[in-house]
């Protein structure tokens, strides 16, 4: 214990602990917080939540959430394959399917949990059956820039459960660059043997970057593999992109049932915590079977199913989303202007997404920067100071007015004048 005190103990006299906010009302994207050291209250005008269509404080989607608990109670307590499945799973998961364009969704607690159960469905397939042997290798790409979520599943894949409590066949995993497909047949040419399951995996929208996976030039790499397996990670892509927010695919145009014509197997996993007004994941996919061997997986077997206000308010706020299409537009309008105004004013934002990170001069620390825009100017924004590039991650949603991200704009030059004294040339 000595160890992690003096551990802790550097880490805060770093700087490398977060501030932290406690929030005690919200009313669209005005957040009533106390500062969790101090107990300091403020009325502050977010940019970091994930609620990007608005849908949290929706009173359908508030309403469904409480007729859920009316009808079921607060929680299933049971796993789904016992006690705990409800008629809302079953619907929430066809209106995912029908969203997704793919017949067949399993639903999890989050997307950890998804991803884990994923990687021991395929590479392990999930649990031992007599007279079946499962001989088959597996190699998984995956993104360099992927979210832990990924990361924590792909580099455990090979001691899952399946491998731990049966004989299941190596897993490899290989890193390529970032959304360099040039890299990704490289390394399939590689490190892809005859026999192998091969699974690339990667992020639809990049949480860090703001920055789209190039899935057709992803698609022309893997369809000289027959069979291989593409898992899009749509977190930060559902609700967000295509012209009615389902995903990476209407965006470019494509159709899942396309890469199947090309003899790639398309998996999305979609999760509720950022266009949905919830909690969880599911994983979608044409292949029938793959589906109970996901119900069967550590992570969904031997857990509680998700509970029924938390499926009720993704039930409904997918129907809002399937029914209101200018939500949608509105939020990539609100993307679009902000990026915009942001770039008029010399700031740097990577990608071009919902998500805006913006990258700030070598001398000035986010941390210490969203703390001047909180205190002076009311404006949250999430500070990211702990990596390679530190950087403010701006998030945009469809409730932002024009007028209140100019107010954003006009906060962040003034702190960057307060913090930044460029060189004049000779």
């Amino acid at each position: 214990m000595q160890v992690i005190k003096e551990y802790v103990q550097r880490w805060y006299e770093s700087g490398l602990d977060p501030d932290e906010y406690i929030c005690h009302h919200k009313q669209g994207n005005l957040v009533e917080i106390s500062d969790a050291d101090t107990g300091e209250r403020q009325t502050v005008l977010t940019f970091c939540t994930n609620d990007v269509l608005g849908l949290v404080q929706c009173e359908a989607v508030k309403q469904a959430a409480i007729d859920a608990i009316l009808q079921y109670g607060t929680s299933n307590s049971s796993t789904s394959v016992l006690s705990g499945r409800i008629t809302l799973h079953q619907q929430l998961e066809e209106e995912i399917s029908a969203f997704k364009h793919l017949p067949h969704t399993q639903l999890f607690l989050n997307a950890w949990m998804a991803m884990q159960a994923m990687m021991d469905a395929f590479c392990h397939l999930a649990i031992p059956v007599p007279g079946f042997q499962n001989t088959r290798e597996t190699l998984i790409l995956t993104d360099v820039l992927n979210h832990g979520c990924i990361v924590s599943a792909v580099v455990n894949a090979g001691t899952r459960s399946g491998k731990v409590f049966s004989h299941s066949p190596q897993v490899r995993v290989k890193a390529y660059r970032h959304c360099d497909m040039e890299d990704l047949r490289r390394k399939l040419q590689r490190y892809a043997r005859p026999g192998d399951r091969i699974l690339v995996v990667s992020d639809a929208v990049f949480s860090m970057d703001g920055d789209i996976a190039p899935l057709p030039d992803m698609l022309n790499v893997l369809h000289h593999y027959e069979g291989s397996v593409l898992l899009m990670d749509e977190a930060h892509a559902s609700g967000a992109l295509g012209a009615t927010g389902r995903g990476i695919y209407e965006h470019f145009g494509i159709l899942p049932s396309q890469a199947i014509e090309r003899g790639v197997v398309p998996l999305i996993m979609t999760t509720f915590s950022k266009f949905a007004a919830s909690a969880g994941a599911a994983i979608s996919t044409h292949v029938a079977e793959l589906k109970p061997l996901l119900n069967v997986s550590p992570t969904s077997i031997g857990t509680i199913s998700l509970s029924p206000p938390l499926t009720a308010a993704a039930l409904e706020s997918l129907r809002q989303v399937r029914q209101r299409p200018e939500l949608v537009q509105k939020l990539q309008d609100n993307t679009q202007y902000l990026r915009s105004r942001l770039t008029e004013h010399d700031f740097v934002a990577l990608g071009e997404t919902n998500v805006v990170p913006v990258i700030l001069q070598s001398e000035i620390n986010p941390k210490i920067f969203a703390r001047q825009l909180m205190h002076n100017y009311g404006l949250w924004v999430s500070p990211i100071w702990f990596i390679a590039k530190p950087r403010l991650r701006i998030t945009v949603n469809a409730l932002h007015s024009r007028e209140e991200m100019d107010r954003l704009v006009a906060g962040m030059v003034a702190t960057r004048d307060l913090f930044y004294k460029p060189t004049l040339s000779a």
